[in-house]
């Protein structure tokens, strides 16, 4: 049975989810050897307008090349999430940019302050992106960590490879801790008759 994965990466303009997009779907591609279709959208204004990048990742031939029922979301702004989340699958992934994201419906949400890490670790809002796609390794299992790297490291000018690399490293850091807390999150409580309750 084909396995096929709709991902969608929603923020504003000036964000590099563009970039961030086809850099995703290069690692599936050519690194990881699936079939991938990858589309965009973006406002009209360069910077502060909503900008969009959906990546489909399949086994199979695909027939649609936009994401429709989501597998992956990743919201890079407040509004990115307001207008896509309905588009997740009830079984699909939330990843949220936590410096601009702070009210969600779903309790399971891996919320990672990726602008802010970007800002106070590496000295450049601008990788954002690049640390969002680090992240995205360790959450999403449907694209190698290898993969996504040698795609990044690819796509970046030779002067700011240094850069990137730091920013990337700092993603999947950043997700493996929001991981363990996520999981601390979700303890199971099971009440016992002769208990009140207690945790697993």
């Amino acid at each position: 049975m084909a396995q096929q994965y709709d991902i969608r990466l929603a923020g504003l303009g000036g964000q590099g989810l563009i970039l961030a997009g086809i850099i995703m779907a290069e690692a599936a591609g050519i690194y990881d050897g699936k079939l991938v279709a990858q589309t965009q959208a973006y406002g009209a204004a360069a910077r502060g307008g909503f900008s969009r990048s959906d990546v489909v990742i399949s086994d199979e031939e695909i027939n649609y090349p936009k994401a429709a029922e989501l597998d992956l979301l990743l919201a890079m702004s407040q509004d990115a999430y307001d207008e896509n989340y309905q588009f997740l699958k009830p079984d699909g992934i939330l990843i949220v940019d936590s410096t601009h994201v702070s009210q969600t419906a779903d309790a399971q949400v891996y919320s990672i302050p990726f602008t802010r890490i970007a800002r106070e670790k590496l000295g450049r809002e601008n990788v954002a992106n690049i640390v969002a796609l680090g992240a995205v390794t360790q959450i999403f299992p449907h694209i190698s960590e290898s993969a996504m790297e040698k795609a990044v490291l690819g796509r970046v000018p030779k002067q700011f490879l240094e850069l990137n690399k730091k920013a990337f490293q700092a993603g999947i850091d950043a997700a493996k801790t929001g991981y363990s807390d996520f999981l601390f999150s979700l303890l199971v409580v099971v009440v016992r008759p002769d208990l009140h309750a207690f945790s697993l």
